[in-house]
């Protein structure tokens, strides 16, 4: 079931979520139907708060958007309980955009380098290093479950200039191809 993505300025994104237990209710449902929303609305990656749920849960697949050829360098992934372990590298900027801040964009400099200790949907523990474009999807997606958001790293000139974009997503007033849900 494809479910509605909260809109900037629902409280939900900006609260730190909780971890879960295995017997979460409906937790399989509840996955499926994220990766189901998130392919709907063409996404990298989702996370739980973005679909008004404050639990460590996002899923994330690069896979879908590496070159022909080159597909196992990219991840599909569930992570459950995710926590950082460490971040290195020299830090690099890239575009980023976020299914709950449509029609918004802005450089945001990540480290290169990732080491989470998380579990997967059958709540095996892994402790793995991400690095490049993967790193930066799990930054986006872990940041969310921390309440941050991209634009929480863009630079003071450029947050200024998308403010009045900010305020019409709060508004409802953006139109995109997916479900969302606006604050009241």
């Amino acid at each position: 079931m494809i479910l509605p993505i909260y809109a900037y300025g629902q409280p939900v994104l900006k609260k730190k979520a909780e971890d879960i237990k295995p017997e979460y209710p409906e937790l399989q449902e509840l996955i499926e139907n994220m990766w189901e929303t998130m392919y709907n609305a063409e996404g990298v990656g989702l996370a739980a708060p973005q679909i008004g749920r404050s639990i460590r849960l996002f899923l994330v697949d690069t896979v879908q958007v590496q070159k022909e050829g080159e597909e196992n360098e990219g991840i599909k992934r569930v992570f459950i309980n995710a926590h950082k372990v460490e971040e290195g590298g020299d830090p690099w900027p890239y575009e980023e955009g976020c299914l709950s801040i449509p029609d918004v964009r802005g450089d945001v400099e990540r480290p290169a380098q990732l080491r989470l200790r998380y579990m997967d949907e059958n709540f095996e523990e892994h402790e793995e290093v991400f690095n490049g474009f993967n790193a930066r999807v799990i930054q986006h997606e872990y940041d969310h479950i921390d309440g941050v958001l991209f634009t929480d790293h863009l630079k003071p000139i450029k947050r200024r200039l998308v403010r009045r974009k900010l305020d019409s997503i709060k508004k409802g007033k953006v139109k995109v191809d997916y479900r969302m849900k606006f604050p009241r």
